[in-house]
């Protein structure tokens, strides 16, 4: 009668210890999780290109999408990072130094407003890679072959631009990609 009973308790049992072992961990990705990385540029001083230099009241504008990107409106800053398209090879960013909003001399009518200062635009070039993480995070993607340049116009506040490495490709967010002196 005993190992009646014992046989009764044994397969509830392995079939939760097997449920146990088969489950997976949380699909969730974990914000230290390292994902699709932004390019990182610094900003030094032309006259002294040892020392980082400060872009004031910068605005940072998609070409394309015209929206300013999250983080650089109005701001003073040494350093940009930059998000690149995950389904092209370029992407265009204008960068306002020294914005301001001109409201078009109409105060109460904000639709007519527009930026003004001193724009630049860079192209980013790259080709991409897909990386897989995890289950949870899903695929990185990773920049190869990345190149900066700075279309020229009359008024250039951006002098010169110099890749920190040959071969520039952007894989995380721990260091500056590339040098810009103004």
């Amino acid at each position: 009668m005993k190992m009646k009973y014992l046989k009764l308790l044994f397969i509830p049992l392995v079939i939760i210890v097997a449920i146990v072992f088969a489950c997976e961990p949380d699909d969730i990705c974990p914000e230290s999780t390292p994902t699709t990385p932004r390019l990182i540029i610094d900003f030094y001083d032309v006259n002294s290109p040892e020392n980082k230099k400060n872009v004031f009241d910068i605005v940072v504008v998609g070409v394309g999408n015209e929206s300013i990107l999250e983080g650089y409106s109005f701001q003073d800053t040494d350093n940009v990072l930059l998000p690149l398209k995950t389904d092209e090879n370029t992407t265009q960013y204008t960068l306002i130094k020294e914005a301001s909003i001109n409201d078009n001399d109409t105060p109460d009518d904000p639709s007519d407003d527009f930026i003004e200062g001193n724009a630049d635009t860079i192209t980013i070039n790259y080709s991409r890679e897909l990386v897989y993480v995890s289950r949870a995070c899903g695929y990185k993607t990773v920049y190869k072959n990345v190149t900066l340049t700075i279309e020229d116009d009359d008024d250039n506040w951006m002098k010169t631009r110099q890749p920190m490495n040959d071969n520039q490709s952007v894989e995380d967010e721990f260091e500056t990609h590339f040098n810009v002196t103004h």
